[in-house]
């Protein structure tokens, strides 16, 4: 009931005050307009996260309103806090791309100092994979295969099972086979290892770079380029398309030589998205 007195207190006091009833009344219309255009925008993109922490922003500066006794102090405090939280919306991408650079630089040096490939290996690996993945198209078995630089940060590849093993299509087709342990995640391939496997992406936010028709699965894929300098391989178990995802954008229909000319950059110029 204090609480409900206190609320009731502060509007009567909006009220009984001469020239802030009108400005009040006006910033409230206002708030309201912008709310309800904001919402929609986030509902018709599919932000479900961004619509319950924009709820969320809104609700603590309310509350603070509410409870501080002169509204000089509530809007100080309320305003700069929500737009700090929407600017942390608005550029979450970018802030991701910087907190993984600096959690993967050290990994990304080391891997940069290669050491002078196996030809016949590396062949082999490049094979095994392009063989795995025609495979799982044959049998519109879904996949994600992440071309890594040693860049992939801990937090993603501790999301799955570290592996550290040789590249083979049997184990890559193993891994990604119906109702296994692991067959929803991504594989992270780092040189001519499968890092780990199961592991859990960031989702695209722009969904303007997903055509229609294409899922969670496709949106893990895109969703990792735009935060760390990787290559994407996707398998839809839809159709059995392969897809190749770099820099935010995808590029569906991989063919043999597409597939073979993306694994030769990879593993004989270090070239993954471009921006390098």
């Amino acid at each position: 009931m204090d609480f409900i007195n206190r609320v009731s207190e502060i509007f009567n006091n909006f009220f009984s005050t001469p020239g802030l009833s009108i400005g009040f009344c006006v910033s409230v219309l206002v708030f309201a307009l912008l709310y309800f255009y904001l919402m929609r925008f986030l509902i018709k993109n599919n932000s479900g996260s961004l619509v319950m922490l924009f709820v969320s922003v809104m609700i603590i500066a309310s509350v603070i309103v509410m409870l501080v006794s002169d509204m000089n102090s509530a809007i100080f405090i309320a305003v700069p806090m929500t737009f700090v939280i929407l600017t942390v919306v608005l550029y979450s991408v970018e802030i991701k791309r910087i907190i993984y650079a600096k959690t993967s630089m050290k990994t990304e040096i080391k891997h940069n100092e290669r050491a002078s490939y196996d030809n016949e290996k590396v062949e082999n690996c490049i094979s095994e994979i392009i063989k795995a993945l025609q495979n799982m198209s044959k049998n519109d078995v879904g996949a994600i295969i992440i071309l890594s630089n040693g860049n992939v940060p801990s937090q993603i590849l501790d999301s799955g099972v570290r592996l550290e093993s040789d590249i083979s299509s049997e184990l890559i087709e193993s891994v990604f086979f119906p109702k296994t342990p692991l067959h929803d995640g991504a594989m992270i391939i780092n040189d001519t290892k499968i890092e780990a496997a199961g592991c859990f992406l960031p989702l695209s936010q722009n969904l303007d770079n997903i055509p229609k028709g294409l899922g969670t699965r496709h949106r893990a894929g895109i969703g990792v380029t735009e935060t760390i300098d990787v290559v994407s391989l996707i398998v839809s178990e839809e159709t059995g398309i392969i897809s190749i995802a770099r820099g935010g954008k995808i590029t569906r229909y991989a063919d043999t030589e597409t597939l073979k000319k993306t694994l030769n950059k990879y593993y004989w110029q270090g070239q993954l998205s471009g921006r390098r």
